[in-house]
């Protein structure tokens, strides 16, 4: 079954809704989700999206926060860019019904985490959520967008794949997808494809990101033959909830901006002796923090306390999250909340260029999925929503003008083959792999890491994957086996990147090189499979 398109979109956070919204405007569009429209990390962002709009602000102080954040290998030129794009795109989704929450007569701006200035737009702290609620309404009405729900994309169409060898330029035709609820392939060609799949936290054992967060865009990327940059990078968010029920319910960066302490189980505060910003340093000086206070006094969480803030304010500021702990049998204006770190947002990914073009001609890569170089060693806070937003309209522009002025004769896509595959009736063996990559990843390519403990990583994760190419050809494909594949590719990913940087930078931590070093290391890793 083919579905021919103008346009192919893999995802449905905001990077993909708002690439869709604008490039319906010169062709038919699908877009592919793997669960329902609005399962995306998009809709679980709390705090908000960043964007100098305060005459108190500059464009050069959000640059330069960006690049403190980022460790030494932010790319200047890119977080100039995005920062400056940055009122322009608020516009836009305020355009497209995003209701931001306001004070009076102005939008209620607010601060978090390694920012100087308030500066981060929010629905209160539900701001994810909004967006995806207005991108996701125009989504439904736009004429020239058909969603698919419920579909797995398998593996990108390539033109060196489809005539079986090596080709430079290479250039992408679509994708094969799985429809999960009749659990047959569907072929997509299309002129330009876009991975808008969304980060990899499923990975790790304890994650924020929802179930969908696979690394499947990039495990596709990987083996279409994409180059794929700073996968070490993996920013581990400080505070989630700490309760058997929650499932790492994220306690906004925001709550430590509006005034929250760390402190230990006997209520001594720490950050101070971690940074000079104390409780609101960057993501990844925090979380270090938070796991070696764990480590140290062999705790199993710290608290984070926002008790000596009004009640009131506390509640209206936070309402979802109030609400949530309440449920638990939390009342953060009573008692500190039980927090740890869990994995969060992928630094690296899809290498693209300013256009969020790959180095596959007719492939973008735009949101988690992609590296720009904006986020560096570590990504700011709000930076995410705000890199989607803007590379989605610079990835609009530049893909329409290619489908205006070039060729797109493909060569004949055959549709899926699944040769000689059968129902498997072994379904442990998937789930047993899938567990046991995302505990050594969590135990060994964690917050701290080591070269043994990465080198144990690798030999572990060279036998996985030895065993899940044997299933995945020889039984029928079924959503859990591609995540499990796409789980285990970027599992080495990050592994081999991790692997490459012989210091300590960011997000990656290695007690065998303990110090960051400019000399030798300050620039990306890059890995690119070879046939």
């Amino acid at each position: 079954m083919q579905i021919d398109i103008d346009f192919l979109v893999i995802g449905s956070g905001i990077a993909g809704l708002s690439y869709a919204l604008q490039a319906a405007n010169h062709g038919k569009v699908a877009l592919v989700t793997k669960k329902e429209i609005t399962e995306s990390a998009t809709n679980y962002a709390q705090g908000g999206i960043a964007s100098v709009f305060s005459e108190e602000d500059t464009f050069d102080s959000h640059t330069e926060d960006t690049m403190v954040a980022g460790a030494g290998i932010c790319h200047e030129d890119v977080v100039k860019l995005v920062v400056e794009e940055g009122p322009d795109v608020i516009k836009t989704l305020i355009e497209w019904g995003v209701q931001f929450t306001t004070r009076g007569d102005s939008y209620d701006l607010t601060r978090e985490g390694g920012h100087s200035k308030r500066r981060i737009f929010h629905a209160d702290d539900l701001t994810g959520r909004e967006i995806e609620r207005a991108l996701v309404t125009s989504v439904f009405e736009h004429p020239n967008i058909e969603v698919f729900e419920n579909h797995t994309a398998i593996d990108l169409i390539t033109e060196s794949k489809l005539l079986k060898k090596n080709v430079e330029p290479n250039r992408c035709f679509g994708a094969y997808v799985l429809d999960n609820e009749k659990n047959i392939v569907k072929t997509f060609p299309a002129k330009i494809t876009l991975l808008a799949s969304g980060g990899a936290g499923k990975v790790y054992l304890y994650t924020c990101n929802p179930d969908v967060a696979s690394g499947d865009g990039v495990a596709m990327a990987y083996r279409a033959g994409a180059l794929i940059s700073n996968m070490e990078f993996m920013q581990f968010h400080p505070t989630t909830l700490y309760h058997p029920q929650a499932k790492s319910f994220l306690i906004s960066e925001s709550v430590r901006g509006e005034g929250a302490i760390l402190r230990r189980r006997d209520g001594t505060p720490f950050m101070e002796k971690y940074h000079k910003l104390k409780d609101l340093a960057p993501r990844d000086i925090v979380a270090r923090a938070i796991d070696n206070e764990m480590k140290t006094y062999g705790d199993d969480c710290v608290y984070l306390d926002i008790t000596h803030k009004d009640p009131d304010y506390v509640k209206s500021r936070f309402p979802n999250i109030y609400r949530t702990c309440l449920k638990f049998g939390l009342d953060m204006t009573r008692e500190p909340l039980p927090v740890v770190p869990a994995a969060h947002y992928l630094c690296g990914g899809v290498a693209s260029d300013l256009n969020g073009e790959t180095d596959i001609r007719c492939l973008y890569a735009i949101g988690e999925v992609a590296f720009t170089g904006l986020h560096g060693a570590n990504r700011l806070a709000s930076n995410s929503l705000l890199e989607a937003a803007v590379f989605a309209g610079r990835a609009y522009r530049h893909s329409v003008e290619q489908l205006k002025n070039s060729s797109f004769d493909s060569p004949e896509i055959p549709d899926w083959d699944a040769g000689t595959a059968t129902d498997s009736d072994e379904m442990v063996v998937v789930s047993q792999n899938w567990d046991e990559v995302r505990r050594f990843m969590w135990n060994y390519v964690g917050i701290v890491r080591s070269n043994k403990r990465l080198q144990r990583a690798l030999n572990r994760i060279e036998l996985i994957k030895k065993e899940i190419a044997e299933y995945y050809w020889n039984f029928i494909i079924t959503s859990d086996l591609i995540e499990l594949r796409n789980i285990a590719t970027v599992a080495e990913l990050i592994i081999l990147c991790a692997l490459q940087r012989k210091e300590s930078r960011g997000l990656h931590y290695n007690i065998d090189y303990p110090e960051r070093d400019d000399a030798d290391w300050k620039r990306d890793t890059h890995i690119r499979k070879t046939f």
